[in-house]
């Protein structure tokens, strides 16, 4: 099954951290990556006190159910040294969300797909449309359409090995 994950980082070297991230995605038992986004510099969401993001979108195949796929994106974040304190939309050294599972639709305690507010972040945005524009989000529409309603000014693609 194709699937999508967001990913980010505020701290230590952002661009290191989803460099790091992506090593281990691709170490991963059952996860291919197909396709990674360039980096974007984003300004923060949510909680505007705080350094700016690097983030970034990859594709992935996997034979791993969407729940399994997303215990293995938090050991990541776990190994690599997340801290969950609790403060939301706050600094991150990683963050790494399943955006989509095909094009499955799931709400549970632990997980809801697609990711629920996606569709209303150009940081996530940004990056999936440099791969594929036309791809629709289940319930909302097509990338390349929600992207032009959404503010993403201050979204600068990283040239590689820019200093960040």
């Amino acid at each position: 099954m194709k699937a999508w994950l967001g990913l980010g980082s505020n701290m230590q070297q952002p661009a290191l951290q989803l460099s790091r991230a992506l090593k281990r995605l691709a170490a991963a038992d059952q996860v291919e990556i197909l396709k990674t986004s360039s980096f974007y510099s984003t300004p923060p969401w949510g909680d505007e006190l705080q350094d700016d993001f690097v983030n970034a979108v990859v594709q992935v195949e996997t034979s791993l159910d969407p729940v399994a796929l997303l215990h293995v994106a938090q050991a990541i974040e776990a190994v690599m040294g997340r801290q969950r304190d609790g403060r939301r939309w706050g600094p991150r050294l990683i963050d790494i969300d399943l955006l989509l599972y095909g094009d499955e639709q799931l709400q549970t305690d632990e997980l809801e797909l697609p990711h629920p507010r996606m569709h209303e972040r150009a940081f996530v945005l940004k990056p999936m449309c440099e791969l594929e524009s036309q791809l629709d989000i289940p319930g909302h529409g097509l990338v390349e359409n929600l992207l032009k309603t959404l503010d993403s000014n201050g979204i600068r693609r990283l040239e590689a090995g820019a200093p960040v």
